[in-house]
């Protein structure tokens, strides 16, 4: 059984060309919803390589040809566009900055829209996402801890999985975050003979 992520429909309020996020699944409800807003979707962000972000893929291509953009160009059975961190592109009319925070896969990103954070299996609502090891969860906390919660305290989070949630309420009651908050130096929560 595969359980698939949120997908996020993005495009402007006139319809025209639009932004997915994550095609875990296309199915005709979201076909519909597509077509009913009058959007052609011309470009697809994948968060990170795991099938439950992008499993949709296929389907999409079969009615769309999008620019497909992720982390990690060698994964996928189709052309995609490499990320660069901190990159900002102008994708249907909307600015997009591409945030890579890795941990729980090497090429993770969110990407940030407006108000709106696109954050896959970094960050949820109330917890953070999985990692194999404590290196990888140290690199993931610190990633959010000044990539994503140095954004303004408004900014909604949508997550891979689960319902949104805001930075500061993250903040406020995400206890993995909270404690990281509190380290200066988030080595200190790995094993210190592997990182020393």
């Amino acid at each position: 059984m595969l359980a698939y992520s949120n997908t996020y429909l993005i495009g402007p309020e006139e319809g025209g060309d639009a932004i997915l996020v994550d095609p875990g699944h296309i199915d005709m409800e979201l076909i519909e919803r597509i077509e009913q807003n009058r959007f052609t979707i011309s470009d697809v962000l994948i968060t990170h390589r795991h099938d439950a972000h992008h499993q949709g893929l296929g389907t999409l291509l079969k009615i769309y040809h999008p620019t497909v953009y992720a982390g990690s160009p060698t994964l996928f059975d189709v052309p995609v566009k490499a990320l660069n961190d901190n990159e900002t592109l102008l994708l249907s009319q909307f600015s997009v900055k591409a945030i890579q925070v890795p941990g729980h896969t090497i090429d993770s990103f969110a990407f940030h829209i407006g108000n709106a954070l696109f954050t896959g299996d970094i960050l949820y609502a109330g917890r953070i996402g999985n990692t194999n090891g404590v290196l990888e969860k140290a690199l993931l906390l610190k990633g959010i801890k000044h990539r994503l919660l140095t954004l303004d305290e408004r900014t909604v989070i949508f997550p891979g999985h689960g319902t949104i949630s805001t930075i500061k309420i993250e903040k406020l009651f995400n206890h993995d975050l909270i404690d990281a908050m509190g380290i200066d130096d988030l080595k200190q929560l790995s094993h210190p003979s592997v990182i020393t």
